[in-house]
Order: C-alpha cells, then sequence, then structure tokens
C-alpha cells in the first residue's frame, strides 16, 4: 500500500508515522477526511501534524490495559465511563488521540453524553497510551489537565501523575495504589501472546479476587 495524504483522502501502511508541517485548519481538514473512520490517528501540536497508522499489536496491547482498568475498577464495584476511539481538542491549541480514556472519581460529569467540550469539561481521570512508533509523550496531556497518564512503550507500563504543571512519574496508580501494575501488566500481556486474551483476563480476576 502507498502513502496517500491530501484533504479528500488519507491512506498509510500499517506501522507508518508521518509528520508534517500544519495549521489548526490543515489539522482540521485532514481530521474530517478519514470520514468516520478513526484511522490513522491525527495529532496536531505546536504547528506540527502527526499522523500514524497503528499495528494489529497496538491494538491489542490497549485493548488489554484497558481490560486490566476495568477488571480492577470492577474489583472496587466503583462506576466508571470509558471511551474508545475519542478525539480530544482545544481550538488553535491542540488535538490528540488517546487509546482509551476513563472517568472514574467523574464519571457522572460525562453519562449519557454524546459530545464532550474540552475547553469547559472536566477531562478524564485516566488516559492510556500505547506508544509503538514514537507517537506521543505524556506532555501532550498537560493542556488538558489529565490527572494520570499510563504510557505503555517498550513492553514497560509507566504511570504520570499531574503535579502543578508538569507530569511526574510514579511507582503506583491513585486509583489502584495497592496494586504493583506494572508487574500485573506485564503478566497479563504475557500470558495472552501465549494462551490467548480471554484466558489472560480470566487469570487476572481471579488474582484479583485472592
Amino acid at each position: 500500500m502507498y502513502a496517500v495524504v491530501s484533504k479528500e483522502k488519507i491512506q498509510l501502511p500499517s506501522g507508518t508515522v508521518m509528520r508534517v508541517p500544519g495549521t489548526w485548519q490543515d489539522y482540521c481538514q485532514l481530521r474530517n477526511s478519514r470520514g468516520d473512520s478513526a484511522l490513522p490517528r491525527i495529532k496536531f501540536c505546536k504547528g506540527e501534524i502527526l499522523l500514524t497508522s497503528p499495528m494489529p499489536k497496538h491494538g491489542r496491547e490497549a485493548h488489554l490495559l484497558a481490560r486490566v482498568v476495568e477488571v480492577l475498577l470492577e474489583s472496587q464495584t466503583r462506576n466508571y465511563e470509558a471511551f474508545t476511539p475519542i478525539t480530544m481538542e482545544l481550538p488553535q491549541e491542540g488535538g490528540i488521540e488517546p487509546n482509551y480514556c476513563f472517568y472514574i472519581a467523574n464519571w457522572q460529569a460525562v453519562v449519557g453524553q454524546e459530545r464532550i467540550d474540552w475547553r469547559n469539561s472536566l477531562p478524564p481521570d485516566l488516559v492510556i497510551e500505547v506508544d509503538v512508533t514514537s507517537y506521543t509523550t505524556v506532555e501532550d496531556y498537560l493542556p488538558y489537565r489529565v490527572p494520570e497518564v499510563w504510557l505503555w512503550r517498550k513492553a514497560e507500563l509507566s504511570i504520570y501523575q499531574l503535579e502543578g504543571d508538569r507530569y511526574v512519574q510514579q511507582r503506583f496508580s491513585q486509583y489502584f495504589s495497592d496494586v504493583a501494575l506494572p508487574r500485573w501488566v506485564e503478566q497479563v500481556l504475557q500470558t495472552a501472546s501465549e494462551r490467548g486474551t480471554g484466558f489472560a483476563i480470566q487469570e487476572l480476576r481471579k488474582q484479583v479476587l485472592r
């Protein structure tokens, strides 16, 4: 497949990352040219547009990380709202598309909503990014004031929490403070690669209930 990027059509081979200079208006035109498709993922930041076409590995790992969050929240009998795919935008400033975002403490702020105004609405409590193509930096979420970001890169989970005007890496999630998440996530993904996703999640549930 050849790469095609125009105002009418975007087509990128799997695993492709493309960086081009552009304005907010350019970004909006490219985003709209996807139609109902969520691919390729598009990011706008500081006069640059980044496009990436994820590989299957990317989607599988993002799904597994989200399932870990859901299993842990269910074990706590906590309600939540989750979104994927989703586009977070601040007009003229930035646009980004996390793999998953979760509203946990603030789930009631978005329940039943079809659209979110990122200028006036509360941000997600947790964002998950699986980065296999150097597409993402945690600082991308500073304008949105997301309290916690999980970044999965090079088979390692990093947890970042917002402190003032910067993100600080932490050992534990503020939402699952009694769980050694990096080890659990690594174990789930390893099990899934050997025995399948369903089996890996079943084993995680057993572990949580012990």
